[in-house]
């Protein structure tokens, strides 16, 4: 394979159909721990390269250990927009292509929505929804420039459904869901393809580096009070969701959104399903208001 001084080489998915294909060239955040961590390791086993950020590139020097250069790692922290700059323009200066953008990284906050401090909510909205718009900004000129790629971003089944005590979180979800959708549309005619990814309770170490904001009086013995699910309980394996985004990214159609594991299906389609059922019963309260209102007596 030819090479480009101070680049790496071509690095291109091809149809698993020929039996045969260049490496992809991953470029992964949060990539310290969790699903991001996951998604690195599998792709590096399956020979391909991958550009990691996060705050500790140290994080991953057993697998730079074994990977060598196939590994590129930067240090990053996702709220420093002028750091996604910097980072994005060295990754994308660095490889003569990157044919997929994982955005992974993100927190959690576990306590009533009125408990959280401001700051708590700030860092929410920052480390799950800004940081993950502002990534796209940057990344999107790149993969235009080259062509195409995929831009892929972590979602959740929280997207869709909520659990009390959550709801910061719930937020980003539901927000970056919405900015994702309407940039789907903007950019499919520059070959970009976009993928949500919503995943239920997967056994990851988020949970266990999710803030827990103690609940007020008022609060203790509601719904924001529940015991939560115990991480050796839930179904989701993060091997599974990794293998999963691999393969959907790679394929020849990635979805709009890939829901992942069976709590998710099961929760996000009753809850759909349910609430397609109270905007039907809806339909003529809906349609009576395009006509002008005419107060009584007037």
């Amino acid at each position: 394979m030819i090479r480009t001084p101070g680049k790496v080489p071509v690095a291109r998915a091809t149809s698993p159909v020929r039996g045969e294909r260049e490496p992809t060239t991953w470029f992964v955040t949060g990539a310290s721990r969790g699903i991001g961590r996951e998604v690195t390791e599998q792709a590096l086993r399956r020979g391909d390269r991958v550009a990691a950020t996060l705050r500790r590139p140290e994080q991953l020097d057993d697998l730079a250990a074994v990977y060598g250069d196939m590994l590129w790692r930067r240090r990053l922290d996702v709220t420093d927009t002028a750091g996604i700059d910097e980072v994005v323009g060295q990754a994308f200066a660095d490889h003569d292509r990157i044919d997929v953008v994982v955005s992974n990284a993100g927190s959690g906050v576990f306590g009533s929505a009125e408990d959280l401090t401001d700051e708590q909510v700030e860092r929410a909205i920052a480390t799950n929804l800004t940081s993950s718009v502002q990534l796209a900004r940057r990344v999107v000129p790149h993969l235009r420039q080259q062509g195409g790629g995929v831009l892929v971003q972590l979602s959740s089944m929280g997207g869709h459904i909520v659990f009390p005590g959550f709801a910061i979180y719930h937020a980003t979800k539901w927000a970056i869901e919405g900015y994702f959708e309407a940039l789907a549309t903007e950019i499919a005619p520059f070959g970009i393809t976009t993928m949500l990814v919503e995943p239920g309770m997967v056994r990851t170490s988020f949970y266990d580096a999710a803030e827990r904001v103690p609940l007020s009086a008022p609060y203790r013995g509601g719904p924001a009070d529940g015991p939560g699910i115990p991480v050796e309980d839930m179904v989701g394996s993060q091997s599974g969701v990794a293998h999963a985004m691999i393969t959907a990214a790679l394929s020849a159609n990635p979805p709009l959104r890939l829901l992942l594991n069976s709590d998710a299906y099961e929760a996000v389609t009753t809850t759909l399903r349910r609430r397609l059922v109270s905007f039907e019963s809806q339909r003529d309260s809906a349609y009576a208001a395009d006509a002008e209102h005419v107060p009584a007596g007037a």
